[in-house]
């Protein structure tokens, strides 16, 4: 694994940072799957209660 990141840093570049790069990304990736799952959660137990609303503002639409 080093050989590759060796390759991906070059001859000046840091591994340290390169990892500590990543590491942050990946923490970063986490918490927004993490995010993303509550909203979509969230979104599931109002389903019902917002699809009822949509159909009923749909009712007084007006024809065209």
């Amino acid at each position: 694994m080093l050989e590759e990141i060796d390759k991906i840093v070059g001859r000046n570049g840091s591994r340290s940072e390169l990892i500590e790069k990543a590491v942050h990304e990946y923490i970063h990736k986490i918490a927004r799957a993490q995010r993303d799952q509550r909203d979509l959660e969230i979104l599931n137990r109002s389903a019902k209660r917002m699809n009822r609303e949509a159909e009923d503002v749909l009712r007084y639409q007006v024809k065209l």
